[in-house]
């Protein structure tokens, strides 16, 4: 009887845990397009074409404006992000190697290890002042769409 009690609970615990893993907040903003905290930048974050396949490097860009909405040429980033729901950061190191036009960055080394809810945090210093933003996206299985 022990033993199926600790059976039984041992699979309701993991299920709670795999299913927890699987969920987002329901609100949960996935606009790839917003001011940053403070609201010094609009920032746009721009996915590549074709959607990343999982374990595959691939770029981004970044569109950064002022207030008024003009481009903001000459900063400089610091990424970050990860999965919130299961506590560990990005695979890789991306980072902004250069400006491929005013006010628009190239973000390279970008990486995805898994299906699910990844933030990507950029840390944004100009001329403008200093301020943060923290991006949405839901990466999807391209064979499944899940």
């Amino acid at each position: 009887m022990i033993r199926t009690f600790s059976a039984t609970a041992a699979s309701l615990m993991l299920t709670a845990l795999l299913t927890g893993c699987m969920t987002h907040p329901r609100d949960l903003d996935l606009s790839l397009d917003k001011q940053s905290a403070a609201g010094v930048y609009h920032v746009t974050l721009v996915p590549p074409k074709q959607a990343p396949a999982i374990n595959q490097m691939h770029s981004w860009k970044v569109k950064l404006e002022d207030r008024s909405g003009a481009p903001v040429p000459g900063a400089s980033f610091a990424v970050d992000g990860g999965m919130p729901e299961h506590g560990h950061g990005l695979p890789t190191q991306p980072r902004v190697t250069g400006e491929v036009d005013a006010g628009t960055y190239q973000l390279d080394g970008m990486k995805f290890s898994m299906t699910g809810w990844w933030e990507v945090k950029l840390d944004i210093n100009s001329a403008q002042g200093s301020d943060t933003v923290t991006l949405n996206t839901m990466v999807k299985s391209p064979s499944t769409g899940h």
